[in-house]
C-alpha cells in the first residue's frame, strides 16, 4: 500500500518551500526528515538572516536557495517561495518551516490528499487532538488561537480547527487562482491567504500535526502576536463585508 501511495503522488511534482530566518541551528534536523522519495525539490528563501542559514542550506544540498537583500517579512518571504515554486512547475507546494517545529514526516500524507483530488489545500493542525499543549504551546497562545479560530469560523462561515498553523500544502490550481501577492508582507499574510482560498471556492482539509516548542524554534513575541490577532479580526470583517457587497478589496 505504501508503494502504491508513492506511485499516486509521483504523478505530481512535489516541492517543499521553506521561509527561513535565522534557522541555522534547526535546518539540518528539518531537512533530514523530509521524505525525498516523495519530494522532488526544496526551495529555501532566506529573509536576510543574521546567521549562516543560506550557506548551510547550499552545503546540505537544497536545490534552490534565494537570498533576500533586505528583510521582507514573513509574508514577503512566502511570496518569494510560492512564486519560485510556480516558476519551477510545482504541482503540489508544501510550506514547511525550517525551525523543526512541525514534523516533516506528514509531507507524504498531505501530498497524497492533494494528488488524489481529495482536497486542494491541506493544513497541518496543531489543535486537532492534544498535540498543541502536549508539544509545549504556551497556554496564552492556545487560548488566543481558540478564540480567534471560533471568531473567524463564525464570521466567514467555515469550520477549521485552526487558521494559524504554518504547515500548509497547496495545489498548483490554488496558488494560480488567488492573488497572494496582494497580501501583507507581515504575519497576517497567512490568514489573508486562507480567506482568499475560501473566497475563491476551494475547500481545505486538515490533518493532525504534532508540534514542538523549544528554545531554537521561531516564535513571535507578545506585541507582534497582538498585532497579528487584531489583523485576523480585521480580515474577518473584510471578508464578511466583501461577501455582502459592502466593501471591495484587490485581494479577492
Amino acid at each position: 500500500m505504501r508503494l502504491q501511495n508513492k506511485v499516486m503522488i509521483r504523478d505530481q511534482k512535489v516541492v517543499v518551500v521553506m521561509p527561513a530566518f535565522n534557522a541555522e541551528q534547526t535546518l539540518q534536523r528539518t531537512l533530514q526528515e523530509i521524505p525525498r522519495d516523495v519530494v522532488d525539490e526544496v526551495i529555501l528563501v532566506d529573509d536576510c538572516s543574521a546567521d549562516n542559514t543560506a550557506t548551510l542550506a547550499r552545503q546540505l544540498g537544497v536545490e534552490h536557495v534565494i537570498d533576500h537583500d533586505s528583510n521582507k517579512g514573513y509574508g514577503g518571504n512566502q511570496k518569494s517561495c510560492y512564486k519560485k515554486a510556480l516558476e519551477i512547475g510545482a504541482d503540489i507546494t508544501i510550506m514547511l518551516h525550517p525551525d523543526y517545529q512541525y514534523s516533516p514526516k506528514l509531507i507524504e500524507s498531505m501530498a497524497y490528499i492533494i494528488a488524489n483530488g481529495v482536497y486542494p489545500v491541506v493544513l497541518g493542525s496543531r489543535i486537532l487532538g492534544k498535540g498543541a499543549l502536549q508539544g509545549g504551546m504556551p497556554m496564552i497562545k492556545y487560548i488566543a488561537n481558540r478564540f480567534l479560530t471560533l471568531f473567524q469560523n463564525v464570521l466567514i462561515n467555515q469550520k477549521l480547527s485552526e487558521y494559524h498553523t504554518g504547515y500548509r500544502a497547496f495545489s498548483k490550481v490554488v496558488l494560480e487562482g488567488i492573488r497572494f501577492e496582494e497580501n501583507s508582507d507581515d504575519f497576517v499574510f497567512d490568514n489573508q491567504m486562507l480567506c482568499q482560498i475560501f473566497k475563491a471556492g476551494f475547500e481545505i482539509g486538515e490533518v493532525t500535526c504534532p508540534t514542538k516548542y523549544f528554545e531554537e524554534a521561531s516564535s513571535i513575541n507578545l506585541a507582534r502576536s497582538t498585532i497579528y490577532g487584531f489583523g485576523v479580526i480585521r480580515e474577518s470583517f473584510i471578508y464578511r463585508l466583501h461577501a455582502l457587497g459592502l466593501y471591495k478589496t484587490r485581494r479577492y
